[in-house]
């Protein structure tokens, strides 16, 4: 999307639907970051937008993905979950080839690697970061899913009961060498399914690479982003899955970011349980299910490389930390409790 024609073709979609500049052709530039979807800054006076569509070369499944984001930040939109608003979107792909939409720009930094300052070396106001993330996915789980609209957006009905058959279907497909662990937590979790739970948005891989902070301390979240996995689900998943990172009660040195500092995993879920008003005391049960199915989802990965359909150097260190995930899991399933 460069040239002068989807300058103009914007500008006119831009004006239809009310946004800010009226009659002024925006200027339009490619970002890095996206890896399913392309990127684009779209500016005009008053106007500071980022637009997400899927590339030309897309197929039908990745076009229907894009439709379903756009469908659930029409839902988020006023609501206090901290995302980019959506401005507005076109799922039709009428107007420049492809379905997309144009959220708000953030103003915030992701850490994907390392912290920004001062969090990188001042531990008291790092811990904050945790909260946040965790206050983030339970303000998300207290939407009324239904009266925005999302019947139908997922498939809640049996929710736990279709976990460890599907995902084991899954690793057959790729599955190439043992796994310890694996079917004991399969078995563990078959025999521990929740007897109650209330369904709700799942974000699908909520962590602190899929969010985005205001710059500065005190730590504030400023959007949860990269939506592709949501569906309806169980949001206690979410808050496991938030926690990966954690050892038990302690936060982990050796993630791929440094939690040093962080508060326990108790002090986060009790926050988690206030803040969503959700009941956590099946979390050993998530913690279980969390480590398992990211075990078998990296797997994929690993299986592809190992077999010489990916060249990427990073995913040789999944090998080793698939073994642990799935470790952990078996382990968890000895233990009474967690917390």
């Amino acid at each position: 999307m460069d040239t002068a024609t989807d300058h103009a073709t914007l500008a006119t979609w831009l004006d239809t639907v009310g946004a800010p500049g009226d009659g002024e052709t925006p200027s339009i530039e490619r970002l890095t970051g996206g890896s399913q979807n392309e990127l684009f800054r779209v500016s005009r006076d008053g106007l500071d937008g980022v637009l997400r569509m899927p590339p030309a070369s897309a197929d039908a499944a990745r076009q229907d993905g894009l439709r379903r984001e756009l469908r659930l930040l029409e839902a988020l939109k006023g609501t206090d979950v901290p995302h980019a608003e959506l401005i507005a979107g076109e799922p039709t792909g009428d107007v420049l080839g492809s379905p997309f939409y144009l959220m708000q720009s953030v103003d915030g930094w992701s850490p994907t690697g390392s912290w920004e300052a001062p969090f990188d070396t001042d531990l008291e106001a790092r811990g904050r970061l945790a909260f946040e993330l965790v206050e983030g996915i339970a303000t998300l789980a207290k939407v009324d899913w239904q009266t925005r609209g999302l019947t139908g957006f997922g498939r809640p009905e049996n929710f736990h009961d279709r976990q460890v058959d599907r995902w084991l279907a899954f690793l057959d497909n790729y599955r190439f060498r043992e796994l310890p662990g694996v079917d004991t937590a399969a078995d563990w979790l078959r025999e521990h399914r929740p007897t109650s739970w209330s369904p709700g948005i799942m974000h699908g891989d909520y962590q602190f690479a899929n969010v985005m902070f205001e710059h500065g301390a005190p730590a504030k979240l400023a959007a949860i982003i990269d939506w592709e996995m949501t569906t309806i689900g169980d949001p206690l998943l979410d808050l496991a899955w938030a926690l990966l990172g954690w050892d038990g009660e302690s936060p982990k040195t050796d993630f791929y970011v440094d939690l040093a500092g962080m508060p326990t995993r108790s002090e986060l879920i009790t926050h988690y349980e206030k803040v969503s008003g959700r009941s956590t005391e099946d979390i050993h049960y998530y913690l279980v299910l969390a480590n398992w199915k990211l075990g078998i989802v990296l797997e994929k990965s690993y299986a592809a490389l190992h077999n010489g359909d990916l060249d990427d150097d990073k995913i040789e260190t999944f090998g080793p930390l698939i073994l642990d995930l799935l470790a952990t899991a078996a382990d968890l399933t000895t233990q009474e409790s967690v917390v």
